[in-house]
């Protein structure tokens, strides 16, 4: 079995009448891509963002007459790089899945899909479930937690993971000796990732702790980690500086590299930042916190 796949670009503003109509055209999917390398950062929950500039993708049954699909979207917007292909049947569950392989982070730490067998059994080996996760490690900025998480093991201390998502971190901190971590997200789907992640590495409840941002105790940490976004972090500076002991750590990203400064200058009256580290343009900062 075969499909009709169409492809073309058209300005955010007209999409909505072009998706009614592609309905109405009895389209068989729709898919939509970045058209102009437009970064969308982390939504609130119940936002769905779209870019600038889209790449629409419709799928039809094979006999569909492409030319007359285009004639129907032409009334309603400009259609540009108009391409129209032959997509031949596969095991698209295979196709998803052999997108995702183990990952290597800093010297034993590796991720793992948990359809793959794990490169070194004798590793850390953090089994994740990418239909559950909001972040699987291959981001820039996860990337860069997951290898200071590597370098330096949070042996035998209480973590806090602020905007935990997919409990990744969290996890990753557990399996590197963490005793207990709090995981804390504003999206109550993003807790039920991590609890599902959670249970795929056998780790209790009671090793992480999962909380709303509301119902999150005070409790102070050895080291903190907030991989969010520079807006959140620096408006929760104050507070994500309560949640840390004294000569306790704090790692932050989410950072473009530009926005860095403003991050330190946020926590500079608590922490010490002693280092900042780039990856593709986003900055994972380093802060040690004062005595009082």
């Amino acid at each position: 079995m075969s499909w009709l796949e169409i492809r073309f670009q058209l300005p955010r503003n007209k999409l909505p009448d072009v998706e009614q109509q592609l309905e109405a055209l009895s389209a068989l999917s729709l898919s939509l891509e970045d058209a102009g390398d437009q970064p969308l950062l982390e939504p609130a929950p119940g936002e769905t963002p779209i870019w600038d500039k889209v790449i629409v993708v419709a799928l039809f049954d094979k006999n569909r007459d492409a030319h007359l699909i285009k004639a129907a979207l032409s009334q309603l917007s400009s259609l540009q790089h108009w391409q129209v292909n032959t997509i031949e049947d596969q095991d698209w569950e295979r196709v998803w899945m052999d997108q995702f392989v183990p990952i290597k982070f800093g010297r034993k730490l590796w991720i793992c899909p948990t359809w793959h067998i794990p490169p070194e059994p004798s590793a850390v080996n953090l089994m994740l479930d990418p239909g559950l996760a909001f972040g699987s490690g291959t981001h820039p900025t996860t990337a860069l937690c997951l290898k200071w998480l590597d370098a330096h093991p949070p042996r035998n201390k209480c973590v806090v993971d602020y905007g935990c998502g997919s409990g990744v971190l969290a996890l990753a901190a557990l399996l590197l000796g963490a005793d207990e971590v709090s995981g804390i997200d504003i999206d109550p789907q993003a807790l039920k990732a991590s609890r599902a992640n959670a249970e795929i590495n056998n780790i209790s409840e009671s090793q992480l702790r999962l909380y709303t941002a509301e119902t999150a105790p005070d409790n102070q940490a050895d080291l903190l980690l907030a991989n969010i976004l520079s807006g959140p972090l620096i408006f929760l500076a104050s507070k994500l500086s309560r949640l840390v002991k004294a000569e306790g750590t704090i790692v932050l990203s989410g950072i473009l590299e530009d926005q860095s400064q403003a991050v330190v200058d946020a926590y500079k009256p608590w922490f010490d930042i002693t280092s900042i580290v780039i990856n593709e343009s986003w900055a994972c900062l380093t802060g040690k916190k004062r005595s009082e």
